[in-house]
């Protein structure tokens, strides 16, 4: 492996620590911008935008620690990647959407944008780590580099950003990645020495939940 894809790896499963929701650095984001309607992962609707009920002035919630005996197991499951903490402590540098309303309705826009990016920089992470793609590993890096780049956009560019071309793009190299993976399972040794195959529809698991 190259000295820069070996800085790639480095960087990507360093960066890793960041991509991990920290709810003390947010101001309930993922509590206010998404929409949801009752059904078995919500107990109730919400308008996207409008603060969950339960979410207090402090911005923690009052219910968290009994969120699916609450009948809320869809939150117990939500993940922003550190979206949360990076809109809010370095994006808006610290202001918080109920000191300054006039930026909310921007502030919860970029935190979808910012999600995005988050998600994109943990399933790149992962795949940086899998052997079967180690000659993508350069392309990885640098998809890392530059959606990291984006990340650290002003709220400005940020709105300006074609987010979707971005996943786009990514998401193929990501395809990539998972083909050469299924390729390397497909012919792999059982415990007998025996020659299993993987089937053909079998996908490369990116797992969205730090271990």
């Amino acid at each position: 492996m190259s000295e820069e894809c070996d800085h790639a790896v480095h960087r990507a499963d360093s960066a890793r620590l960041s991509l991990r929701g920290d709810c003390e650095s947010c101001f309930g984001l993922c509590c206010v911008v998404p929409a949801f309607s009752a059904s078995t992962d919500f107990a109730i609707d919400k308008d996207a935008g409008k603060a969950c009920p339960h979410l207090q002035s402090d911005f923690r919630c009052a219910i968290h620690t009994h969120l699916r005996e609450q009948g809320f197991p869809g939150c117990a499951a939500y993940d922003c990647f550190g979206a949360g903490q990076k809109i809010s402590q370095l994006t808006f540098g610290g202001e918080d959407w109920r000191r300054a309303p006039g930026r909310a309705p921007q502030m919860f826009e970029l935190f979808l944008v910012m999600r995005q990016l988050h998600e994109l920089l943990w399933y790149l992470a992962e795949a940086l780590t899998l052997q079967p793609a180690r000659q993508l590993h350069g392309a990885l890096g640098l998809a890392f580099e530059e959606t990291e780049r984006l990340a650290e956009n002003s709220p400005e560019s940020l709105g300006e950003l074609d987010v979707a071309t971005h996943r786009r793009e990514v998401s193929a190299l990501l395809l990539r990645v998972s083909e050469l993976v299924r390729a390397k399972s497909r012919h792999r040794k059982d415990c007998t020495g025996l020659t299993s195959a993987v089937p053909t529809s079998a996908t490369v698991s990116f797992s969205p939940h730090p271990s």
